[in-house]
């Protein structure tokens, strides 16, 4: 969906609008969607900033970066975003930290579904877990150690010793 900049009317944009991604267009490649992603955006026209607010929200189902069970994974974000002309901005050999917070639209057109997957992308953790105390599989019999109280011991041998162990002769 594209926003023309110059047809903006003074008072701003609201848009109401579920989106309907691929799992393929997300960061975490084996999320799989159970509810469209609905974006509540407003989108004014400030002198030659564009300013994008708005509530992305959805529910994902995904595997568990310990156990690989799937959970499900419920996205409610806001974002505050500021867009400029591509023209104003300059190139730089080094971005500095002021650059990171800017975006820039081109052809005087801002392109709201890219937008909004990118903020869909920006709500996910680097390792999803199905809750913060999962234990994992169990490296010896395999089992999902929440759902079976597998009885299996494991021995870690220390990093430290490694290499002592290999002068000692048994």
């Amino acid at each position: 969906m594209r926003i023309e900049i110059d047809t903006l009317p003074p008072e701003g944009l609201r848009i109401s609008r579920d989106f309907d991604f691929q799992g393929s267009d997300l960061v975490e490649e084996e999320a799989v969607f159970l509810q469209p992603a609905h974006v509540e955006v407003t989108i004014r026209k400030i002198g030659e900033e564009i300013s994008v607010k708005g509530r992305l929200s959805t529910r994902l189902s995904m595997p568990c970066s310990r156990c690989l069970t799937l959970f499900e994974y419920p996205v409610d974000s806001l974002f505050d975003l500021i867009f400029l002309p591509e023209e104003l901005g300059d190139i730089k050999e080094e971005l500095s930290n002021e650059d990171m917070d800017r975006s820039y639209f081109i052809d005087r057109t801002l392109d709201l579904e890219a937008v909004v997957l990118e903020q869909l992308n920006l709500t996910f953790p680097a390792k999803p877990l199905c809750s913060k105390d999962c234990q994992g599989i169990c490296p010896v019999c395999g089992q999902i150690r929440r759902e079976s109280g597998c009885g299996c011991s494991v021995r870690e041998d220390d990093p430290r010793w490694i290499k002592i162990k290999n002068f000692i002769k048994d």
